[in-house]
């Protein structure tokens, strides 16, 4: 284990200045090690060891036998929280959209959930007789037990007003009525997030929980309907505490598999 200290913070000091410039759809980062100022002082023989400490990272080397630090930013973001004063937020803000999401399900993993990205079904609600959406797309979606957490990723880099983020929230419930009602769509999710169907039965019933995770903080934390409204600096948090607060959200129950 890595002792944190202050030298650790000007280690990723130098890591988050590198890789901020780097085009936000790079997840996985390659520097020269002089660029690192701290690695380069511990040299490149010493530095396979030292950075044994570390998930986010390693040492690879290129085509020409050059070794080369390879960052990961996705876990880099997570463990950087314990050495940067800045927030989850402004680290959140190296990655694009699709690395946002990956955060999110980096986050609901250290949190022992299991789940994946980018869930597309059809509708087989009744929704589809009062609107023009005949398929839906969920961003991110988490089990733990029997809650089922129905992410929407929203990295808005600005305060919204409530109507816009209760209209998203609301759209978020929708697609959740949506995966209850085509119930083909949700074995297939749930063999997705968990396998075999006897791994999964023994669950029911399951808690379809709609929530909005953030980038930004905002003054909304729950809309009209009793969705969530998270950012990134707070899901961790909510997470640990949703057993005892679940109470307070709304849930969609699912007593029956195909």
């Amino acid at each position: 284990m890595v002792r944190i200290d202050s030298s650790l913070k000007q280690l990723f000091t130098e890591i988050y200045y590198n890789i901020k410039e780097i085009d936000s759809k790079v997840l996985e980062v390659w520097l020269e090690i002089t660029n690192i100022p701290f690695l380069e002082e511990i040299g490149e023989s010493n530095l396979e060891n030292f950075l044994e400490g570390f998930q986010s990272i390693s040492l690879k080397r290129g085509n020409f036998q050059q070794v080369y630090v390879v960052i990961d930013k996705i876990t880099f973001i997570v463990e950087s929280i314990q050495f940067l004063d800045q927030d989850i937020r402004f680290l959140s803000g190296i990655l694009d959209y699709s690395g946002f999401e990956r955060l999110i399900k980096e986050i609901l993993s250290r949190n022992n959930y299991l789940s994946l990205t980018n869930f597309r079904f059809s509708d087989g609600s009744k929704l589809k007789s009062n609107t023009t959406q005949k398929r839906f797309e969920i961003d991110v979606i988490g089990i733990y037990l029997n809650y089922i957490l129905i992410i929407d990723a929203k990295q808005w880099k600005r305060k919204d007003s409530y109507g816009s983020m209760n209209k998203a929230a609301n759209l978020q419930f929708s697609r959740c009525i949506a995966l209850k009602e085509n119930s083909v769509a949700f074995s297939n999710l749930l063999l997705k997030l968990i396998g075999k169907i006897s791994n999964f039965k023994k669950k029911i019933p399951f808690l379809l929980i709609p929530i909005i995770v953030t980038l930004e903080d905002n003054s909304i934390k729950i809309n009209e309907n009793l969705i969530p409204i998270v950012s990134i600096y707070e899901f961790n948090a909510f997470l640990q505490e949703l057993p005892k607060n679940l109470q307070y959200f709304k849930k969609i129950q699912i007593k029956n598999l195909l």
